[in-house]
């Protein structure tokens, strides 16, 4: 029995268009329950959002019988955390800040079993082998395993191209906010220079032949770069959608006091 089949891979693959949710909450009980709204991928960020390791495999479980995709973010590019990542069952990861094409050329070596990469061997310990039950585990897991790598700096942007077309790179997630950042627009992602460098840099990762992604909670600027042809597009996030309503309806019952 091989790894099981990455159908979000594959979509990508064919471009077509994946809508997805950031979940923040940190929470299998949200993560279960936004699941349910038929997104067609789920992020468990482990940079910004208060999750660890365990946490996110409890998250992955509850993810496990929807039928959208668990991608999960990692903190940081560093071989060993990636390679607990993998063991939790995530297939799909996010890795921020690249910057370079060497630094994305090592990111696929560590999502890879030797002799391709120098992700350790200990699938029978693993959930992703279903505590070795799978048994072409080994044989299979890295064709089944998607990479995607974060440009959220001008210094990516620069060596767009390069990390674009590194070989085992699954698709390429523009970050406008640490982007616009960078450029001096702190707190605004929807600037137009900084959209300007957005909107030409997924059209320079499709000219790879790469999947582009991108997050934004503006329904508007989501469809512009659907327009623009990313395939992996985050509409909004857990934390955003609980903040909004809540505020929402606090602030409309205490208007409904003062009539």
């Amino acid at each position: 029995m091989p790894a099981p089949v990455n159908h979000f891979k594959k979509a990508l693959l064919r471009k077509e268009p994946q809508i997805g949710l950031w979940l923040a909450l940190a929470s299998p009980y949200a993560a279960e329950i936004c699941a349910g709204a038929g997104f067609d991928w789920l992020l468990l960020d482990g940079e910004h959002a208060p999750n660890d390791v365990p946490l996110l495999m409890s998250q992955l479980q509850a993810l496990s019988v929807a039928s959208g995709h668990a991608v999960v973010r990692a903190p940081m590019d560093a071989p060993w955390l990636i390679k607990q990542l993998l063991d939790i069952g995530a297939q799909t990861l996010l890795i921020p800040m690249v910057e370079n094409a060497e630094q994305a050329q090592a990111l696929v070596k560590a999502v890879r079993y030797p002799p391709q990469g120098i992700r350790g061997v200990g699938a029978a310990l693993a959930r992703a082998s279903a505590f070795n039950r799978i048994a072409d585990y080994l044989t299979s897991a890295n064709e089944q395993i998607c990479l995607l790598v974060q440009i959220e700096s001008r210094a990516g942007l620069e060596q767009l191209d390069a990390i674009a077309a590194t070989e085992g790179v699954d698709g390429v997630f523009i970050g406008p906010a640490d982007l616009a950042a960078d450029m001096g627009y702190l707190g605004q992602p929807a600037a137009e220079e900084v959209q300007q460098a957005v909107e030409q840099a997924l059209i320079r990762i499709q000219s790879h032949g790469k999947a582009a992604g991108i997050l934004s909670a503006d329904p508007l600027l989501c469809a512009r770069y659907l327009e623009l042809g990313a395939t992996f597009v985050a509409v909004g996030s857990d934390v955003g959608l609980l903040v909004k309503s809540t505020s929402v309806l606090a602030a409309d019952f205490h208007a409904r006091l003062k009539e």
